[in-house]
């Protein structure tokens, strides 16, 4: 195979013909401005050539190394790391990374429905049957608006979001009624559980609080959210399409813009201000929120294992404190019946004694006092055990 690699058309039994031949660690994705994808089987150097960026960024991409989410901007590229979504973003195209991955095969159908423009879509389907408008319009006409490299961030962005949302509800489905379960029976079984819940529930507390991070990081400082502008750095207005120079704002095929040109010129001259980061700002924005509520349900079944923890600590006192009671109790019985085997020890010695005439009567009593004695304590035990609960009836 050449240097540069070879491109095939996507297809779905493509893909998994492609995983089946294990070629995970050099396959790519490459999607256009239209949302047309070509499988890629390059080398890194074929790679780095094509979006010229350097080998460091390219190996925070290497899925057989461990590199935390990250979000970097470079002259003409966007190096996304979020978890399982590895991709370079340019001004024009989206390479991703292992698209056969199941993980990764949702995000590749999203970027295929959502990066073509608006007005492509229409003529697409105008060369087949008639258009039908519908009440989305306005809403995907504001979207078709965006540049071309914060479509794709925000499908990378929605789909790691919405991943570690799912994982979380996956985890809290499965970790309240185990911690319920061991507040009503403390048991190994119960407890080897609820460990292997709170060991699962700090690495995606660990995975989240990564993403946040990285997105606040992202919001504090405008000079890296200005370098992500690509298609700004580019000296152009919007995304480049296939032959080079699509207008930004493109024409409705339905006749009559909804937006004035007056309106146009202002949005297109705010864009142009390299200081201008608000549209980026408020897209972050939107999935900082969305990570961060993910990070408090976390933070809550934390407090709530925690919780739980204590409330079985306090049990456990409780049950030590009442055999600590019946262990004083029983060795006070136990000093009480001591005396009187002391007693029926010295009369049962094989030894001569003199007051022993005349007095035989007081072994007797001695045997009887002490058999009725041992009996009550017996019964004093037992109903304190049962009273505490230490036994069962």
């Amino acid at each position: 195979m050449a240097r540069d690699g070879s491109v095939v058309p996507a297809d779905p039994q493509a893909m998994v013909v492609a995983k089946k031949k294990t070629q995970s660690a050099r396959s790519w994705i490459l999607f256009d401005a239209t949302g047309q994808g070509s499988i890629l089987d390059v080398d890194k150097y074929a790679i780095m050539h094509r979006v010229q960026i350097n080998a460091r960024d390219l190996r925070i991409l290497d899925p057989f190394l461990s590199y935390p989410s990250t979000i970097l901007g470079r002259e003409k590229a966007i190096v996304l790391n979020l978890e399982h979504i590895k991709a370079i973003i340019t001004a024009e195209e989206v390479l991703l990374r292992d698209p056969t991955d199941e993980h990764v095969v949702p995000v590749v159908e999203e970027l295929q429905r959502r990066l073509p423009k608006l007005g492509a879509i229409h003529q697409q389907q105008g060369d087949g049957k008639e258009y039908l408008g519908g009440q989305n319009d306005n809403e995907a006409a504001e979207e078709d608006e965006s540049p071309f490299e914060f479509r794709a961030l925000e499908v990378a962005l929605e789909a790691i979001c919405s991943f570690l949302a799912a994982r979380t509800t996956e985890l809290e489905m499965a970790a309240y009624p185990a911690l319920d379960e061991l507040t009503s029976k403390i048991s190994s079984r119960n407890l080897d559980r609820v460990r292997k819940l709170k060991s699962a529930m700090t690495r995606l507390t660990a995975r989240v609080q990564k993403v946040r991070d990285e997105l606040e990081q992202l919001l504090d400082d405008d000079d890296d959210m200005a370098d992500l502008y690509l298609s700004r750095k580019a000296g152009s207005a919007s995304p480049v399409s296939g032959s080079g120079h699509a207008n930004w704002f493109a024409a409705s095929p339905t006749g009559g813009s909804k937006i004035s040109r007056a309106s146009r010129a202002s949005i297109a001259t705010m864009r142009l201000d390299e200081n201008d980061v608000e549209e980026l700002e408020m897209l972050l924005e939107a999935y900082f929120m969305q990570i961060d509520g993910t990070l408090n349900k976390l933070t809550t079944l934390r407090e709530y294992i925690d919780d739980t923890e204590d409330y079985i600590n306090i049990q456990l006192d409780n049950h030590r404190n009442q055999l600590i009671q019946l262990e004083l109790f029983l060795s006070s019985g136990t000093v009480c019946l001591s005396f009187y085997s002391l007693v029926t020890a010295i009369f049962g010695m094989n030894i001569p004694y003199s007051w022993n005439e005349d007095h035989s009567y007081m072994f007797k009593w001695v045997v009887i006092v002490g058999g009725v004695s041992s009996a009550i304590m017996f019964l004093m035990i037992t109903l304190f055990a049962l009273k505490k609960g230490l036994v069962g009836t």
